[in-house]
């Protein structure tokens, strides 16, 4: 067996001893379990609890983002993945071996099979494109044929081909990224850690890069862990999320279902940075709190899925027989679904009254829409 054959995505590469955990969870690549790091105390500094009671799965093939802000633990979580850091207590398992427990060559071995994106992109200046990827294939050992052929398959694949021999002097960011990705691919890892890996580039090549992940993913198979601070990164690219508070997860799930019901007040704060208030300012500005006559309630709720918002306005009108009104409406794609926040007005006629809120949410409860009366237009 030739250096490059033995770091096959999947492969194990550690001792038996190094298996553990995962027999039960054959879906997840990464796992932390019963995990916490804390720093001592260092030159009159107190010493810090980064991480509490860490204990989630990533799945095989998934793209997850990990959100938090400055300060979250987000940065101690991906050095215990990658094996730069040791938990305080508990395990990390990745693709089925206990790396937390690896040391030396077993844990150089283990850190072939986890690519890593930077933010700043970290490439050697002296080193043109095609260089910078080889790097990690030079110190793997790959013969110099074998290391030309697939420097030349990962320029193809991240999309510049052509800047072969450019140094990063030459590079735009985006371009210097797209090395940076193909880097982190030369050893074929099972997963890929991305650090805040679009902070530095402007929205249209942020776009682009997030799409060339989803398509690494996509062919490849190659399960992606996003580090950032940015909902609107997770809402482009991720399946899953993960919320990071004060070294805590506070809050975790599918992400269409975090964006649509989030329970944490950090959640929340991140979500209104992106989406913003669902109402329009001119119709906010109307909005009172005592039922005038002939006016409308207000009532805003979620749906999901293509067309969803249209059906459920036809049902109000048909099974409680009410002229709906819709006042707003915003649909979003969120971890591949569609996502929408609609705004109603519920008619409130002379004999009907409150009664025609309470039979609208009672039905939107009915059929778990989740929903609130925010008050009342003329």
């Amino acid at each position: 067996m030739n250096a490059h054959q033995s770091l096959a995505v999947g492969q194990p590469i550690a001792p038996p001893e190094a298996m553990s955990l995962l027999a039960t969870e054959p879906d997840a690549m990464v796992r932390f379990a019963g995990i916490s790091k804390t720093y001592p105390a260092y030159r009159g500094k107190p010493g810090v609890n980064a991480l509490q009671d860490i204990d989630f799965a990533i799945p095989r093939g998934s793209i997850t983002g990990v959100i938090g802000r400055s300060g979250a633990g987000k940065s101690s979580l991906v050095r215990l993945i990658n094996g730069l850091e040791k938990p305080t207590t508990g395990q990390v398992v990745v693709d089925g071996r206990n790396i937390s427990a690896l040391a030396g060559r077993d844990l150089r071995l283990a850190q072939r099979s986890i690519g890593m994106i930077f933010q700043h992109f970290n490439l050697l200046s002296s080193r043109t494109a095609a260089d910078n990827i080889a790097l990690p294939l030079e110190i793997a050992g790959w013969a110099k044929a074998d290391i030309n052929s697939r420097v030349s398959e990962l320029l193809a694949l991240v999309g510049i081909a052509d800047k072969h021999d450019r140094y990063p002097s030459e590079l735009s960011g985006g371009q210097k990224q797209r090395v940076g990705i193909a880097r982190a691919l030369a050893t074929r890892p099972s997963v890929l850690l991305s650090d805040e890996a679009t902070s530095a580039l402007d929205p249209q090549t942020t776009r682009a890069i997030l799409d060339l992940l989803a398509n690494i993913n996509r062919e490849l198979g190659v399960t992606i862990v996003l580090i950032t601070h940015e909902m609107s990164v997770v809402r482009q690219l991720a399946k899953e999320v993960v919320v990071l508070d004060a070294g805590h997860v506070v809050e975790s799930g599918d992400v269409a279902d975090i964006f649509t019901q989030p329970k944490h007040p950090i959640t929340q704060s991140f979500l209104t940075e992106v989406i913003g208030d669902s109402l329009p300012v001119s119709l906010a500005s109307r909005i009172v709190a005592a039922p005038p006559a002939g006016g409308q309630a207000v009532i805003r709720l979620q749906v999901r899925g293509a067309g969803a918002g249209d059906t459920l306005v036809a049902r109000l009108a048909r099974e409680l027989g009410l002229d709906v009104a819709l006042l707003s409406a915003r649909i979003d794609e969120i971890g591949g679904q569609h996502v929408g926040s609609l705004v109603l007005g519920i008619p409130l006629g002379i004999s009907s009254g409150e009664d025609a809120v309470t039979r609208t949410l009672a039905f939107l409860s009915q059929h778990q829409f989740p929903a609130e009366h925010l008050g009342y237009v003329a």
